[in-house]
């Protein structure tokens, strides 16, 4: 298995150089040359093995150069109830006759992000090694809240890497933000910018793709790499766990063999929904993937009319990590959808670079209309559906997985599809205390933890481990800066 650029088609690396460079030099995404597949059968097969079978059975197909010893060293170092504190690693839970719940935040952060960014370290790590290079990997990492504290987390310590982290100083929750400042770890940075989350995105890929700054790390024995999902080795940790489901959900009796399912994930970056679309042109049967937004409504725009537009209002919502106006892995779908037509790639995302704005052939409007399906929601009937959920089911949910039941509610209503339906929730409801007891009408007027001991008392669930213990811990990392001074910090804090 090779992969391509999607903006250069004739480039072709292995699973490790894409997973070690992260971004092509031309700025495009790799993508892996063809899709493997699963038969039936074989998905039944997985139905008898536990989550770590299935994931190296997954990888087996898409890490081609890894062998099999190096597949199982990556997977059982990140699955495993060290880090995370169900052995399922993600759990599945009923919330009305054929809906699911696919519980993704039983891991060290807390959010759906570690069930990557656990094996990141492990693919990464191993890929240099395997390229035989002996330079330093210095990880930039932009985060809208959950994807930074779970790379910190995954990369704290390791040896032969560096990690520093970029968030918006006012687009984090309280919580999100206490676990990024807190961090530990001798090889880890944090600092905030003045912006939204594009812009800290925007400014990683800038750096990453200046050839005079690669030139002087390269000088100084370092290389860059990306722990975002624009780096292959996040996307395809993904993948496993809709496979997982699908596979449970046939051992478990609740499906049968080869009967489809709805795929439903809140998603700013395209990356969770995207692992949904492998997953179903690998053999998983689904129906539908519907993308579920914030205010922040861009993916909706752009599913229901093909025209993709940032140039409209940003919104800070009580769902932060989906507050994004630039949603990177889309660039990976279309190049599928136009069938690998990088000329198409380039001019689309050029056109966003400097208008902001683009839109899409008729074919791959239709093409997106087969596959997709896509909603928003207000804060206000996210609040709403967290006081529904709470109420009629007893379950309590984080602002973000209430957005996807909000539109898969809306989707269900409109279309009368009852075809059983998996909702990715993505992250426990302690990231964001304050917004769920509001919503659920307790009052708020209390420090943090307070509110999560409040929360404990009206959910009844355990509060994780790692939350309570950020309590006591005193902040390592205060800087703020001006999102156009990201280069220079990276250079100055790497000592170049």
């Amino acid at each position: 298995m090779f992969y391509k650029s999607t903006r250069n088609s004739s480039v072709r690396v292995t699973s490790a150089q894409a997973i070690a460079q992260g971004i092509s030099e031309d700025g495009g995404l790799f993508v892996p040359e063809s899709i493997p597949q699963l038969g039936a059968d074989e998905l039944e097969a997985l139905g008898k093995m536990d989550y770590r079978q299935r994931a190296k059975a997954v990888f087996a197909k898409f890490l081609t150069d890894f062998t099999e010893a190096e597949i199982a060293y990556c997977v059982d170092g990140a699955y495993n109830t060290k880090a995370f504190d169900s052995d399922s690693i993600a759990e599945i839970a009923h919330l009305f006759e054929g809906t699911y719940m696919l519980e993704l935040w039983h891991g060290p952060t807390c959010a759906f992000k570690d069930m990557a960014l656990q094996i990141l370290p492990y693919l990464l790590t191993v890929s240099v090694k395997k390229l035989h290079s002996d330079k330093k990997v210095v990880i930039l990492v932009a985060t809208s809240g959950d994807t930074g504290k779970a790379a910190l987390e995954g990369f704290k310590d390791v040896p032969g890497t560096s990690i520093m982290v970029f968030y918006p100083v006012d687009g984090v929750s309280a919580m999100q933000k206490k676990q990024m400042t807190t961090q530990e770890g001798g090889n880890v940075g944090v600092c905030a910018i003045k912006g939204n989350f594009d812009d800290a995105q925007n400014g990683v890929k800038a750096i990453f793709t200046d050839k005079d700054v690669a030139a002087k790390l390269s000088d100084a024995g370092m290389m860059f790499s990306s722990a975002n999902s624009i780096n292959w080795g996040r996307l395809a940790p993904q993948i496993i766990y809709y496979i997982s489901s699908y596979a449970q959900l046939l051992a478990q009796g609740e499906i049968e063999k080869g009967e489809k399912i709805n795929i439903v994930v809140p998603t700013g970056n395209f990356g969770n929904i995207l692992a949904g679309f492998y997953a179903k042109h690998m053999g998983v049967p689904v129906n539908k993937l519907i993308c579920a937004s914030n205010a922040n409504n861009v993916l909706t725009d752009f599913i229901n009319t093909g025209i993709y537009d940032r140039n409209r209002d940003f919104h800070t919502t009580i769902s932060p990590s989906m507050d994004i106006l630039i949603s990177s892995n889309l660039e990976r779908l279309l190049y599928i959808l136009s069938d690998g037509n990088d000329a198409l790639i380039r001019e689309w995302f050029g056109k966003l670079a400097s208008e902001g704005r683009y839109e899409v052939s008729d074919d791959v409007k239709q093409r997106l209309n087969e596959e997709f399906s896509a909603g928003f929601c207000t804060d206000e009937q996210t609040k709403a559906t967290i006081k529904e959920i709470y109420g009629k089911y007893s379950y309590t949910c984080d602002t973000h997985t209430a957005v996807a039941v909000k539109v898969y509610k809306d989707y269900k209503e409109k279309t009368g599809d009852t075809t059983k339906t998996i909702i990715a929730s993505t992250a426990s409801p302690y990231k964001f205390s304050a917004s769920v007891l509001s919503a659920i009408g307790e009052d708020t007027d209390a420090s943090e933890f307070e509110l999560v001991d409040k929360l404990a008392a009206a959910s009844g669930l355990a509060v994780p481990a790692s939350l309570a213990a950020l309590k006591d811990k005193d902040i390592r990392f205060g800087d703020v800066i001006d999102k156009n001074e990201m280069e220079a910090y990276v250079l100055k804090t790497l000592g170049i």
